[in-house]
């Protein structure tokens, strides 16, 4: 069995916690014997070593989080040999300077070279570098970053329902990337607190160096005799040993406490980032080469060593930037297809040279193909598919493909989407750099190319990337080109759902249904109606927002009212109120309570007489009136966004298409629901009343 499995059984089983500060306590109370003390300096050597390593080879500081715990418990167990060493140096040293075993001795004697004044001045430079340079830095870059990271936090979980709302990513990975930044968060507090008990560590190790030189010396002269020279002989070694067994380790752990918080998440290691972001530029190289190479050209400078160094450079940078004898040549022209047996001239027009029109179609500018060439990582192919596959899941039908192709007529920075061969949108994006959002609550502004987001129309600013972590700290979201474009399309794909559904799609919605209810599929079409208005239905439900996923509800409800009425209208509102449970919920969730909108009682009067005279649902208003109940619904439907509700107009059902037909170009976020269409365990409370 191995080490990590023995110890992930003893911490299973809770005796891990207890078995260490049973050897705290024991290494603070009961004296230890020689050898124990250079078993357990050895493995606080050894413990350092293994922790300073493990943060050079996480590929980020979420890699090690467990670090602060391995830090507190290194500190501690430092600390308790510290006190377990000062008793014996202390109740002993007067015997010799073996007294406190042999890796005290072996550092005091290395260190020091008989010159206690040396052994001084080394203990006096490794604290000043571990507390002044090391600790203090790491403190205060521990201090930052946790203050910046929890800044942050809500820029980043806004970026992150940006990627979940444009089909990027599921709901899986947006609660796995959700949890990974509390995580970052916790980790980085923690660092902030870890980094304290390192400075403590430095400050009690100096400390504990005077009180063993000065009391050692005290103990020897006046309670064991010893003449001032001798007791100096004996308890500086000691002393100074001791204090290097225990400085060396907490410098490493420093050092790796350094490099835990001032790392860059990646998929690297410390090593491999060094090596390819130092020493990656052969200009870089070169230019050192020969700057040392004029260096070893001077007379009476160490020629050798300069001169070596400029070649060992010269030859990394010739070996970068030497091609490389595997890289593919460039490929000729590929061959058109076998010859043509008539010139394009002669041949005859057919049908083959009319191009079929794309249902969706994309439109880039040239430096927007990167986005879309995977040989170049480009991510957009992969988030279109993301958002059909999301769409579909939730209108209920096959979102169809969407066909991208340069356009050398646009700007080199713009897309646009086509619906039908008709363009519906028109856009920007700059591929090297990022979209900052605002929200409506940010701090303060940022440098970059003011715009607006096309999918919601909120001003945002395009930066350069080394400025993501500043725009979310003031709380921006931000997000890359390739999501700005994707979800540009979820909401265009979204506001012209109805006119996706074709007849094609029809048929194939009830050829699916058939697997399951074939008697009902059989009933509906065509006995009971005929295929174009039932698809007209659905495109109905569609343009109002409507999941058509419950085909089986849709179709039954079809084939009941279907013998009284083929209008499209009727059957569709017949088909809300069949849906009616699924369409509050779609607008409201789970909530028991619905807040609505209402209409006055002389307002709904004035609507209904309006309704019967012109006997059209799609019947104008007086210009008056109209102009009157767009901006009451506007302001009103504006006021439930702000407090996070959605806007619910609750009217009678004979007013609910004209209505809905009314807000939809105005107002669409303002849902227009019929009192029939409201399940009964539903609550409703009236929020306010337009028209009095």
């Amino acid at each position: 069995m191995n080490i990590s499995a023995i110890l992930g059984r003893i911490i299973r089983s809770g005796l891990g916690a207890p078995l260490l500060l049973m050897a705290l306590l024991v290494m603070l109370v009961i004296p230890l014997p020689p050898f124990i003390l250079d078993l357990c300096f050895t493995f606080n050597i050894a413990l350092s070593l293994v922790v300073l390593l493990a943060s050079i080879h996480s590929a980020r500081p979420l890699d090690f989080a467990v670090f602060p715990t391995v830090l507190l418990i290194a500190t501690l167990l430092r600390l308790a040999l510290n006190v377990a060493s000062t008793r014996v140096v202390l109740l002993h040293g007067h015997t010799g300077p073996d007294a406190a075993g042999k890796v005290i001795e072996a550092f005091g004697e290395f260190v020091m070279g008989g010159n206690y004044a040396v052994g001084l001045v080394v203990f006096a430079i490794l604290t000043i570098i571990n507390f002044v340079v090391v600790t203090k830095g790491a403190g205060r870059v521990s201090e930052v970053s946790a203050r910046f990271t929890l800044d942050a936090m809500p820029g980043k979980q806004m970026s992150i329902d940006a990627d979940l709302n444009a089909g990027v990513i599921d709901q899986a990975e947006a609660k796995h990337r959700r949890a990974e930044i509390v995580q970052e968060a916790d980790f980085y507090g923690s660092m902030d607190g870890a980094s304290k008990f390192v400075r403590g560590d430095a400050i009690a190790g100096l400390l504990i160096l005077f009180i063993n030189l000065l009391g050692g010396i005290l103990i020897g002269t006046m309670q064991h005799q010893l003449s001032m020279s001798e007791a100096a002989e004996f308890y500086a070694l000691l002393t100074i040993g001791d204090g290097l067994v225990a400085q060396i380790p907490s410098l490493l752990l420093s050092t790796a406490t350094a490099i835990i918080v001032t790392r860059v998440s990646g998929a690297q290691d410390i090593g491999q980032q060094i090596t390819a972001q130092l020493f990656g530029n052969p200009r870089t190289l070169a230019f050192t080469a020969g700057v040392l190479g004029l260096l070893g050209l001077i007379p009476g400078m160490p020629n050798l060593v300069f001169l070596s160094l400029a070649a060992g450079a010269g030859y990394l940078a010739w070996r970068q930037h030497r091609p490389s004898s595997t890289a593919p040549t460039a490929a000729g022209p590929e061959a058109a297809g076998p010859e043509a047996t008539e010139s394009p001239d002669t041949r005859e027009v057919g049908w083959d040279d009319v191009p079929p029109l794309d249902t969706i179609g994309m439109e880039v500018g040239y430096r927007l193909i990167a986005l879309v060439d995977r040989q170049q990582n480009g991510q957009l192919l992969a988030r279109i598919k993301g958002v059909r596959k999301k769409l579909s899941q939730e209108l209920g039908f096959l979102v169809p493909p969407v066909h991208i192709r340069d356009n050398l007529d646009l700007a080199p920075t713009g897309y646009r989407f086509t619906l039908l061969g008709v363009t519906i949108a028109t856009a920007e994006a700059f591929p090297d750099r990022q979209l900052a959002i605002n929200p409506g609550q940010v701090q303060g502004q940022l440098p970059g190319i003011a715009t607006e987001d096309p999918a919601f129309k909120l001003p945002a600013v395009w930066i350069e990337p080394n400025q993501r972590e500043q725009a979310q700290t003031l709380g921006y979201t931000v997000v890359d080109a390739s999501t700005v474009i994707a979800t540009h399309l979820n909401q265009l794909l979204l506001a012209h759902a109805h006119e996706l559904l074709g007849h094609e799609e029809t048929q194939q919605l009830l050829d699916r249904l058939a697997t399951t209810a074939p008697r009902l599929t059989q009933d509906l079409v065509p006995k009971t109606l005929p295929l174009r208005v039932v698809a007209r239905v659905l495109q109905n439900l569609l343009a109002e927002q409507v999941p058509i996923r419950d085909m089986r509800t849709i179709a039954e409800t079809l084939a009941e009212h279907g013998a009284r009425s083929q209008d499209p209208d009727a059957l569709t509102a017949a088909v809300r109120t069949a849906l009616g449970r699924m369409i509050v919920q779609h607008i409201n969730g789970l909530e028991d309570e619905l807040t609505v909108i209402t209409l006055a009682a002389e307002l709904e009067q004035i609507l209904l007489r309006t309704l019967q005279m012109s006997k059209d649902e799609q019947a104008p208003l007086e210009p008056g009136i109209a102009e009157r109940l767009h901006k009451a619904l506007q302001e009103t439907a504006q006021k439930q966004e702000l407090v996070g509700q959605a806007a619910v107009l609750l009217v009678p059902d004979a007013l609910r298409v004209m209505l809905a037909r009314f807000v939809r170009q105005g107002i669409p976020n303002l849902h227009v629901l019929a009192f029939g269409e409201i399940p009964d365990d539903r609550k409703l409370k009236v929020i306010a009343t337009v028209g009095r």
